[in-house]
């Protein structure tokens, strides 16, 4: 899902892109709302909330709302900055350098957690904030801007507009592009859901805490391996015929 770039990306890749991510993106959200009462995967409300603060004119108050904006852009720079970089050695996969620093941010979080002293909370929400910047930017590059899985406002707004162009002749030639659009709109809405589904239920009834981080970064470096297994067991499966 990631090996596949430009041109060569299909329906398909995107969707397995899509799940994977947007899943993330859902378990991280519901686990810093949960642990801090703050959103961990967008900035729309931050920057209401900063705004509202400057013009109140309590500038100091409204510093860590910046603070939280400035993380999430961060993560989409680094992330920008690093594909760019090793673009242009062609000497590995660049997609999976951003992926593992997001896993690394997740795992540290979760293990740092259990020292109380180490982490204060709003540096724990930069860092997640960081890392959703992160993943949207790499999942944007990716998928020449097709795919997006931090947050849906964007994705009901274009889910809604595809869905009213199926009602009018004149995009009939276009059905079939349209469809799968809204096919992958779908995933993602459906696995970002799910993902909070997981979160909650990992964090609440399992009683795990920051600790269920650790399950998003598991699935995102088995999402490394994806492309790896697939390739080899197609080869093992030629291999097997011929004998």
């Amino acid at each position: 899902m990631f090996r596949h770039q430009g041109k060569s990306r299909t329906l398909k890749h995107n969707i397995h892109l899509a799940t994977v991510l947007s899943f993330v993106a859902g378990l991280v959200n519901v686990t810093g709302f949960l642990s801090f009462k703050q959103l961990t995967t967008n900035v729309t409300g931050h920057f209401a909330l900063f705004v509202n603060d400057v013009s109140n004119f309590e500038f100091w108050k409204g510093t860590i709302y910046f603070l939280y904006i400035f993380s999430f852009l961060l993560g989409s720079f680094s992330s920008a900055f690093l594909l760019e970089k090793f673009n242009e050695t062609k000497k590995m996969n660049v997609f999976a350098l951003p992926t593992i620093i997001e896993s690394l941010i997740l795992i540290s979080i979760a293990t740092l957690s259990h020292f109380t002293g180490l982490l204060h909370p709003n540096t724990i929400i930069c860092l997640l904030l960081f890392s959703m910047g992160l993943q949207n930017s790499y999942v944007t590059k990716i998928s020449n801007a097709v795919v997006r899985t931090t947050h849906l406002t964007g994705l009901f707004t274009d889910l809604g507009i595809e869905l009213s162009q199926l009602l009018f002749p004149k995009t009939t030639l276009q059905r079939a592009s349209i469809k799968a659009t809204i096919k992958l709109r779908i995933y993602i809405i459906c696995f970002f859901f799910l993902g909070g589904l997981a979160g909650g239920f990992f964090f609440s009834r399992l009683d795990l805490g920051l600790n269920t981080l650790l399950i998003g970064a598991a699935v995102l470096l088995m999402s490394l391996f994806y492309d790896d297994l697939r390739f080899w067991l197609l080869v093992s499966k030629r291999k097997h015929r011929k004998t």
